[in-house]
């Protein structure tokens, strides 16, 4: 039997959804922001900001897709931090840091986590600037 005889009917069609990567240089609703994390992971929407120009890139299944958007859009490699919004959480659990692309010995950050108090507070601030609760 040839490759080429295929019955195409017996063939599965697998949907794609092509996420709709965003940056966000405003402002975004909580309302849009729980949209986001309905139609991933239900619960949470990944995250990566840029704690120098004070932006965020949200809504890809991976933070390092973010992260390849906004280098692409003129970020630099080490002002950018991977987080996860839960936009169903109070403001103090709201932002986690967890994220492979955090992890950069030569900014001495050893984890997936954001491990220097002041660049989580950098990166609060940002989230509490760009997204409206």
């Amino acid at each position: 039997m040839s490759l080429f005889n295929l019955n195409i009917l017996q063939i599965p069609f697998i949907w794609v959804i092509i996420k709709s990567m965003e940056i966000i240089t405003k402002s975004l609703s909580l309302e849009e922001l729980k949209q986001m994390a309905a139609s991933t992971f239900g619960d949470l929407v990944k995250a990566v900001v840029d704690v120098d120009r004070e932006i965020l890139a949200v809504d890809a299944e991976l933070h390092s897709d973010l992260e390849a958007l906004l280098l692409d859009n003129g970020s630099k490699q080490k002002a950018l931090w991977g987080i996860n919004l839960y936009p169903e959480i109070e403001e103090g659990d709201f932002v986690e840091f967890d994220s492979l692309i955090n992890m950069r010995p030569s900014q001495n950050n050893m984890s997936r986590g954001v491990e220097a108090e002041e660049v989580r507070k950098r990166i609060i601030e940002i989230v509490i600037k760009r997204i409206k609760r």
